[in-house]
């Protein structure tokens, strides 16, 4: 609430940041590990104050956070874990389903993820009775009994249909993570010899590739270049969100966590899905050696 302070990554969606702003807190930022591109642990116990009351890490593009030394730390000052694995439905970390490591677990159905229904869709999961009745509580009105609320409330009810949709869709999500990795792999082996960064899967976890996400020099020549041959690209994200016009009031300037200020002048999401063939896979990795063996880089 109001004077609270959540500590999460500045790189995110800002989705993750309404968040804590909607739950009346404030985000307390930590820059990102340059490898894994989710929080640096390292730089937590730092940013942790008396108002401090919860860690957000984001496992972003499909990668999951380093979360053992998260929890942690998390343990040893008493605060909440809430992870956001809006992207990352079926990663792994340590052989365990990320949002099944912290207190609470959220998940985004929007249609673009590697689980999305056909419109706007969440999922908030946890193992703790009292945080799911309050959990249940928010989603609608603060209703214990009908048109009786106990608390302020919501309308955020995830509709019928789309959970119907979502329950068939759930059984390929297993067979569809597996084709966004290999078609990772392809890129990866395609890429080796470019002056792109490729995405590293970290060895304590299993990444789902919602996005494949490069780092290169000259990035909007790049997306021009891609642009202009027929190849789409999206940049996630552009502007780091302590960077933000939105959330000036932080007091953050550039220079404040320079790997995520980093990351976002270089990366680059390619075309991925489970259906993307192969040929064009290859016809993408081409262009990109073209741009930087070519003049127009």
């Amino acid at each position: 609430g109001p004077g609270d302070e959540v500590i999460t990554a500045p790189c995110t969606a800002t989705a993750t940041v309404a968040a804590i702003y909607l739950a009346g807190a404030t985000p307390a930022f930590v820059d990102i590990d340059p490898t894994s591109y989710t929080i640096d642990p390292s730089q937590i116990e730092a940013a942790i104050t008396p108002r401090t009351k919860a860690i957000l890490p984001v496992h972003l593009y499909g990668q999951a956070a380093d979360m053992e030394p998260i929890l942690a730390i998390a343990r040893r000052y008493n605060l909440k874990v809430i992870e956001d694995a809006a992207q990352a439905h079926g990663a792994k970390y340590k052989g365990r389903p990320v949002g099944s490591l912290g207190d609470i677990g959220c998940f985004s159905f929007y249609p673009t993820k590697n689980l999305g229904a056909y419109g706007d869709a969440g999922m908030a999961v946890t193992n703790d009775k009292a945080l799911a009745e309050t959990i249940a509580l928010l989603r609608q009105y603060g209703w214990k009994a009908r048109y009786v609320s106990s608390i302020q409330g919501l309308n955020s009810r995830l509709d019928e249909l789309q959970a119907a949709i979502l329950r068939v869709k759930l059984r390929k999500l297993e067979s569809w993570n597996k084709a966004r990795r290999a078609r990772a792999r392809l890129y990866n082996e395609l890429l080796a010899a470019t002056e792109v960064v490729t995405p590293l899967e970290m060895d304590y976890g299993r990444h789902v590739y919602h996005l494949y996400v490069i780092r290169c020099k000259r990035r909007d020549k790049l997306r021009s270049f891609l642009a202009s041959r027929g190849v789409g690209t999206v940049v996630h994200y552009p502007v780091p969100i302590h960077l933000q016009p939105a959330y000036r009031d932080l007091g953050l300037r550039k220079g404040s966590f320079p790997v995520a200020e980093r990351c976002a002048e270089e990366v680059l999401s390619l075309p991925l899905y489970p259906e993307l063939e192969e040929d064009k896979i290859r016809r993408v990795a081409k262009l990109i050696k073209d741009f930087y063996e070519s003049a127009a880089g």
